[in-house]
Formats: C-alpha cells, sequence, structure tokens
C-alpha cells in the first residue's frame, strides 16, 4: 500500500474499510499540492469528484452578484468537500481557497458511490456530513436574518469555539485566527463594525485578544449575553492552531 495515501486512513470515513476498499480507494484517487490561495474549484466547474484535505486549510465561500465574499465554512485536514457530487449535484456552486499551502486528494464520485454501496458505515458517514454542515448553515442564516451584529459575532465566537476551543489560563482560547474582514466576511457585516464590536466585549471583560488569537474569558457568561447555551468544548484539540490574515 503506497505510503503517500495514508492520510486517507485517517479520514473517520474510512476508518472501517477493509484493506482492499482502502487499496481501491487509492489507486483510483489523485493527490494534489496547491499553494496558498489557490482556487480549488470554481462556481460552474464539473462537479465529478469529492475532496480530501490532507493538509493545510481551505475555506469555502460565495461571491453576491455585488463582488461581496460570504463565507461559508472552513475545511480542515481529514475532511471531505465537494461532498454533493454524490448526490447528483453536477457543478459546483460555491469558490473553495486555500488558506495556506494544502494537500488535496481527488476522489471519483464513481468511487465514493460504490464504497457506500458496499460499506453501511461510509453511507452513514457522508449523510451525517451532509446533514450537519446543512444544519451549521441554516444555525448561521437564522443568527444572520434576525440578530443584531453583537449577537451575531457572539454567536460565531461560540460556534468557532465549539470546533476550535482549547484550555487557557484566562479562559478558552481558539485556534483558529480570523482577521476582522473574514469575520465580517462570515456573518455579514463590515470590517469596521467587527472591530468596534470587538473592541466592545474586550471593554466588558468577555474576550481578550493577543496577537489576532481571540480568548474567551468567561464562555457561559458569553452565551448568556445572547439567551444561547454554552458550546460543547471538546476535551482537547483534534486539529492543529492555523493562522490567516492580520486584523
Amino acid at each position: 500500500m503506497d505510503d503517500k495515501y495514508w492520510y486517507l486512513k485517517r479520514c473517520e470515513l474510512f476508518e472501517q474499510l477493509e484493506g482492499t476498499q482502502i487499496a481501491k480507494l487509492e489507486s483510483q484517487s489523485q493527490v494534489r499540492t496547491f499553494d496558498r490561495k489557490n482556487l480549488v474549484y470554481l462556481p460552474d466547474d464539473e462537479s465529478d469528484s469529492v475532496l480530501l484535505l490532507a493538509s493545510g486549510r481551505v475555506r469555502i465561500y460565495h461571491l453576491t452578484p455585488e463582488g461581496k465574499e460570504t463565507l461559508l465554512a472552513f475545511i480542515d485536514p481529514g475532511e471531505l468537500f465537494g461532498e454533493l457530487s454524490i448526490i447528483g449535484q453536477t457543478e459546483r456552486e460555491e469558490f473553495a481557497e486555500t488558506m495556506e499551502k494544502s494537500q488535496i486528494v481527488k476522489i471519483p464520485g464513481n468511487t465514493i458511490r460504490e464504497l457506500m454501496a458496499d460499506n453501511a458505515s461510509v453511507t452513514m458517514g457522508v449523510t451525517k456530513l451532509i446533514g450537519l454542515r446543512r444544519q451549521r448553515f441554516e444555525r448561521r442564516l437564522k443568527s444572520l436574518m434576525f440578530q443584531p451584529n453583537r449577537d451575531r459575532l457572539i454567536f460565531l465566537l461560540l460556534e468557532l469555539a465549539e470546533r476550535y476551543a482549547v484550555p487557557h489560563p484566562n479562559g478558552t482560547a481558539l485556534r483558529i485566527r480570523l482577521s476582522h474582514q473574514e469575520m465580517a466576511n462570515i456573518i455579514g457585516s463590515t470590517r469596521e463594525t467587527v472591530t468596534v464590536v470587538l473592541g466592545e466585549l474586550r471593554h466588558e471583560q468577555l474576550i481578550e485578544v493577543k496577537r489576532r488569537q481571540v480568548i474567551i474569558k468567561n464562555i457561559d457568561r458569553l452565551a448568556s449575553s445572547i439567551g444561547a447555551k454554552p458550546p460543547n468544548i471538546p476535551a482537547r484539540p483534534t486539529n492543529p492552531a492555523f493562522r490567516t490574515g492580520d486584523t
């Protein structure tokens, strides 16, 4: 078995596959390295494969007719993306761009569908992936529609904490480091507004910001300020920290 495809076995979706299934998956997959800020695919590109991020970081986003960017998701190592091709999507509908140098595995859609037919755990994993991403998108959409900018930003910090939180002497630190503009793109606001709201949260002793890292000083208090439940924080990190643009 070729060592260069070792990362296929690190993907949770493929953990239960037998050796022959992994070997077939390896033989039919292709790996490519992308430099930072390279486009992996564009809207209207043919959607004939599923992509697995082996290393690096990828962001998924839309552009409005006015050219405004809306961030949809961050992809971490070991995660699949472009998964809607599995259920019949023939063209991509969004942009996928690397945030840093990344290795990406291209897996033909037919290969995944054959695995799903032969292995119930793969079917369940794909269904769960699509469902969780839709749930996350719907939650964010509700936040954008009905909440003021301050609540949207707090909702985002809580959402990021659920995925990227690690213990910190002053509270809970976020391993993901986003610029003010990137936060604004996610919550449908402006860079200036995000800067003002972060300043307010710092003044209220709810957060600290050090070297572009957000530290939530009291996550229960932050959540209660918008009437939300505190997020479920993992016991330990599953993905390494990463950095992106300046604030």
